[in-house]
């Protein structure tokens, strides 16, 4: 179960970062390929907005992109090392703003001042309490009819499956776990699914618009989701559609087959 404590302790001091973060976009052949092949046609009809909030920006591997879809961006993480890499980075950007948080304040961001919230690939890790906290606040800092795209743990779906594997001796939960069976967890939070995302957002005063579960590093598990919500007298408010997308992996093959072709980055003395 990642806690506030690990999460803080793995991002700010135990992982190096040696590429900002870009590692984790191999199975897509980079950032680039993997923002236009599988995140901007899913957050498309949102940007540009006035005011982003990213949540969790990490070394800022989608602040890029984001920065030239908005008037200001507020990037919130509770890796102090994070916050400093992308005051860094983006030094030169006047319409970007950096924040340490604890893991789950928002108290930096004004009442009803964002258009648009992001966050991919972060909050994964983000076990219930910390999600039902920025929800809680996202009600009240989301303009009314702004909204919001995050990815979260859809692991909480195979709670049954994960309790009874407990109790299997650790040296055949091993063998176990790399299989089918199970599939690899990827360190996500157990505690969340997208049914539960959508309960607190129905609690929190938030409408949930669409989720589509899909599968992360795995052969058929569907243990992410991506969330869209927004407030729920939003003029974007309507019934929650789900669907589940266990050829999500296939995306990323294909961007990965394509990406030494069209990205920016293949071309010598250019960059993204």
């Amino acid at each position: 179960m990642p806690t506030l404590e690990e999460n803080k302790l793995t991002w700010d001091s135990t992982y190096p970062w040696i590429r900002q973060g870009e590692e984790w976009s191999w199975e897509w052949g980079g950032a680039e390929a993997q923002w236009y092949g599988a995140i901007l046609p899913r957050i498309h009809a949102f940007i540009p907005a006035g005011t982003i909030l990213e949540i969790a920006p990490g070394f800022g591997r989608w602040t890029h992109f984001l920065k030239a879809s908005c008037d200001n961006l507020i990037g919130v993480d509770l890796g102090e090392n994070c916050i400093r890499a992308c005051r860094q980075r983006f030094a030169a950007e006047r319409h970007l703003s950096f924040h340490v948080n604890d893991g789950k304040s928002l108290a930096m961001v004004a009442d009803e001042s964002i258009d648009f919230v992001f966050s991919f690939d972060s909050l994964v890790h983000a076990e219930a309490d910390v999600i039902v906290a920025y929800l809680e606040q996202l009600a009240r800092r989301l303009k009314p009819d702004g909204i919001g795209f995050i990815h979260h743990s859809n692991l909480g779906q195979y709670g049954p499956a994960l309790a009874r594997a407990a109790k299997i001796p650790r040296r055949l939960r091993r063998f176990l776990v790399d299989r089918p069976l199970l599939g690899p967890t990827h360190w996500r939070a157990p505690s969340m699914s997208a049914r539960q995302f959508e309960e607190h957002c129905d609690r929190a005063g938030l409408q949930c618009l669409a989720q589509e579960l899909v599968n992360w590093g795995t052969d058929g598990l569907l243990i992410d989701c991506f969330t869209l919500f927004a407030r729920r007298e939003s003029s974007w408010s309507r019934p929650n559609r789900v669907i589940e997308n266990p050829g999500f992996m296939k995306e990323a093959h294909a961007a990965r087959a394509l990406a030494p072709l069209y990205v920016a980055t293949s071309f010598e003395g250019r960059t993204a």
